[in-house]
């Protein structure tokens, strides 16, 4: 049995990833989800397992160094998802980026090269290499974040692979392109779309909505993981991404059609401080060794849709509170109550 230490288990890729390894190994696989629960890790996600005699759920900080070393001897692989992870929330209040993703990170890869693990993962981003409007970057591409978030994202990088070269700790580094799929906080694009569009609210959509991004299902990210996890080579980037690039208007213009709703719930707003104009990586490498995403991106777009649409119970309590209020400060629209 393989013994996992998933950090940032219940938020929404973590959880998704959680997910992913019941279904791939059954009881053939230990988890212990180790989560803070600030507000966008979420116990729901993980209804249907934290039953099980094969999972445990930690409640903690990556950055505390006493629960870290606890759990460390106790398994065989750390994928790390725990982050701070939104963009406008960094511009507000980078501290709490630079002490999650970088500090936090050191504390994990202090534990695991202590404890001789087998298997570090650290899930970072494509958002390290900044905006690029022509082309793809490539895993040795200089690295350009240009937010806080993306700059500490690309700290915690560089410092998992200076433990590879400096204590040969088996670091494996990720960077994915945007998620789409179930269990996501619904300050993200998608989910806020796809919400407010069932509420018949504004969706507020940044600059003129020409931003793009390739857009992967999440499942067939958390199966990207697994794959190099099992075949990816210690002390390699991997970019990981479906080549489904899309601009932020067509993905509202997709969601608004999914859900029979109309374009004047398009709302124009103020752009985002230091906002990239498009993402795109080199994914040949990851896919050199056999990996491909398995999910058709319309289909897989569709059902997400459905899967917000369907469980309201899961999003609905979620937009209130802090959640409301950073809204209305964000976007700076009217938020119909009523």
């Amino acid at each position: 049995m393989t013994r996992y230490l998933v950090t940032g288990g219940a938020g929404f890729i973590g959880s998704n990833f959680i997910h992913y390894l019941f279904e791939k190994f059954a009881d053939d696989v230990h988890v212990i989800n180790l989560d803070k629960l600030t507000y966008a890790g979420n116990l729901d996600n993980l209804k249907d397992v934290e039953k099980q005699d094969n999972y445990q759920f930690v409640k903690g900080d990556i950055c505390d160094e006493k629960i870290v070393n606890e759990l460390m001897p106790n398994v065989d692989i750390v994928v790390n998802f725990a982050a701070e992870s939104h963009v406008d929330r960094s511009i507000g209040r980078p501290d709490d980026f630079i002490k999650t993703d970088v500090y936090g990170a050191f504390v994990l890869l202090e534990a695991a090269r202590k404890n001789n693990i087998k298997k570090f993962v650290q899930i970072s981003t494509d958002e390290v290499y900044g905006s690029i409007l022509d082309g793809s970057f490539k895993e040795t591409d200089v690295l350009e974040p240009s937010s806080p978030y993306s700059a500490s994202k690309a700290g915690a990088d560089r410092l998992a692979f200076s433990y590879f070269v400096t204590y040969n700790l088996p670091v494996i580094i990720t960077r994915c392109s945007n998620n789409y799929g179930p269990y996501q906080f619904p300050e993200k694009l998608i989910p806020l779309f796809v919400t407010n569009a069932i509420e018949d609210k504004n969706l507020p959509i940044y600059g003129d909505g020409k931003n793009v991004r390739d857009w992967i299902f999440v499942m067939d990210h958390c199966d990207a993981i697994q794959f190099l996890i099992e075949k990816g080579q210690e002390g390699q980037v991997y970019n990981i991404g479906a080549g489904n690039e899309m601009m932020n208007l067509q993905i509202t213009d997709f969601i608004l059609k999914a859900l029979d709703k109309p374009k004047s719930l398009m709302t124009f707003v103020a752009d985002r401080l230091g906002h990239d104009r498009r993402y795109s990586v080199d994914t040949s490498k990851i896919r050199s060794l056999g990996w491909t995403p398995k999910h058709n991106p319309e289909q897989a777009m569709a059902e997400t849709v459905n899967w917000y649409a369907e469980n309201r119970w899961w999003w609905e309590k979620l937009k209130t509170g802090e959640y409301l209020e950073f809204y209305k400060q964000n976007y700076k629209v009217r938020y119909k109550t009523d």
